[in-house]
């Protein structure tokens, strides 16, 4: 299982920071049964583990007016893949970049504060982008689920 050297207490601990990131090592400590610096010293553990990565605060762009999600799917010829994800993790704009599989395909996701700010984001970067082979654009219309990281 994917979840092999986390015993019991730490996924206990984990599934609470993912419900809610800002809860007290007290609050942990209460809920699992265990001190608050015990708690302290596990968290601790996982992030220098890397197994915790960061605590975020994740903004929904659908609640923004005029906020417009995108994702692009690129496929790319192979000596260019490593320039694309060059110029497009410089962007403001991209907000995730993944590998995916199939021969050396992204898939990206982009927000913009308005349609006009995609447009020319579609315009000045995606179809300048060097040895693209496809790429298509989907706008995201809503959001059914969205979960970050890994769930227990």
């Amino acid at each position: 299982m994917y979840l092999d050297g986390l015993d019991e207490l730490d996924q206990k601990i984990i599934q609470l920071l993912i419900e809610n990131a800002r809860i007290s090592y007290s609050d942990i400590g209460e809920k699992t049964g265990i001190s608050r610096v015990a708690v302290k010293a596990r968290i601790q553990s996982l992030e220098k583990k890397g197994v915790i990565e960061e605590y975020t605060t994740i903004i929904n762009p659908q609640k923004i007016s005029g906020a417009v999600s995108c994702y692009f799917e690129i496929e790319t010829k192979p000596e260019h893949l490593s320039q694309i994800t060059d110029i497009l993790y410089k962007n403001d704009t991209v907000t995730q970049i993944y590998r995916v599989t199939g021969r050396d395909k992204l898939h990206v996701h982009a927000i913009a504060s308005s349609s006009d700010e995609m447009e020319h984001f579609l315009y000045n970067v995606i179809d300048t982008l060097p040895g693209v082979i496809s790429c298509s654009c989907n706008t995201i219309l809503s959001r059914i689920k969205d979960i970050k990281g890994l769930r227990l």
